[in-house]
C-alpha cells in the first residue's frame, strides 16, 4: 500500500488495520507490504476518525496486489474551489451584491459535508495496475 501525495492527506496519520488486530502505519511516499495473517483477510485504512469501507483479499502465493491510498477532494478541486471563493467574494465585494459573497461559501460547505458527513468515502483505496517487467 502507498499513500498518494494529496495536499489534505499530509495532515492526517493513516493506518492500515488488517483482521481488526493487526495495525499498520502509513508513512507519506513509502509502501508498506502487509502480511495476511488468515485468508480472506480484511482491510480498512482509518486515521481515527474516517474509516474506509473494508476491503477483503483473497490471499493467493503467486498475486502480489498493490494499492493506493487517496482522498476524496482533490488537490485540483481543492485549487478551484478556493479559486471560486476568491473570484465570486471580489465580484460580491466590488459590486456590492451581498448574494455573491454568499455564494462564496458553497465551496467551503461542500469540503465540509465531504470531511464530516461523508465520512466513509473521504479516505480511498485504490487498486494498481502493475505491468510485470
Amino acid at each position: 500500500m502507498l499513500q498518494k501525495n494529496h495536499l489534505l492527506l499530509r495532515f492526517l496519520k493513516l493506518k492500515v488495520v488488517v483482521n481488526g488486530h493487526y495495525i499498520y502505519a502509513l508513512a507519506k511516499n513509502k509502501p508498506i507490504v502487509i502480511d495476511m495473517p488468515t485468508n480472506p483477510a480484511r482491510l480498512v485504512v482509518t486515521d481515527g476518525f474516517h474509516i474506509t469501507k473494508p476491503l477483503e483479499l483473497a490471499y493467493s502465493p503467486r498475486h502480489t496486489h498493490f494499492y493506493r491510498i487517496a482522498c476524496a477532494i482533490e488537490d485540483d478541486q481543492l485549487l478551484v474551489g478556493f479559486l471560486i471563493i476568491i473570484l465570486v467574494y471580489a465580484m460580491g465585494a466590488t459590486s456590492g451584491m451581498i448574494l455573491l459573497q454568499l455564494l462564496s461559501m458553497v465551496p467551503i460547505f461542500y469540503f465540509l459535508f465531504i470531511y464530516y458527513i461523508n465520512r466513509k468515502e473521504f479516505i480511498r483505496i485504490h487498486p494498481v495496475t502493475v505491468v510485470p517487467a
